[in-house]
């Protein structure tokens, strides 16, 4: 895994790369990305995007020990697409690696800058036997 510093400046970059796009469209995309960790990445820019146009309380991903792989935003919640099984076990890796929670159940603060702002999401990981999950709430 790249350097976590390097990870979060990479998120910063896509979030103003697709800042003026369809988070959710570009979402849909995904699935089919060769390069699961650049996809990761994407995805979690994607994700704060979308949960920050949309003012959405939280979204989490969800993969569970049989690979299927659920993602809800908690506003109406709605499911939203899914990166798939490769993707979205580079998602947790990821998260895991930027916010340094390394217990299988964690929080961490995650500044992130958008355009000329900036706010701060809430992280959350739970990895549990039959799942795992992660958790970005918005302010």
């Amino acid at each position: 895994m790249k350097d976590s510093g390097n990870l979060h400046l990479k998120i910063q970059e896509l979030c103003d790369c697709f800042s003026t796009t369809d988070p959710l469209k570009e979402m849909s995309t995904l699935r089919g990305d060769q390069n699961s960790l650049d996809a990761a990445l994407k995805w979690f820019a994607l994700a704060a995007l979308h949960g920050v146009n949309s003012n959405a309380k939280k979204i989490s991903i969800k993969q569970t020990s049989d690979g299927s792989v659920s993602v809800v935003a908690e506003y109406r919640d709605t499911e939203l697409p899914s990166p798939g099984n490769d993707i979205a076990a580079n998602v947790f890796e990821v998260v895991r690696d930027i916010t340094h929670i390394e217990d299988a159940k964690g929080k961490s603060k995650f500044a992130l800058g958008l355009r000329d702002s900036s706010l701060e999401l809430n992280i959350s990981v739970n990895d549990k036997a039959d799942y795992k999950e992660v958790t970005i709430k918005f302010p």
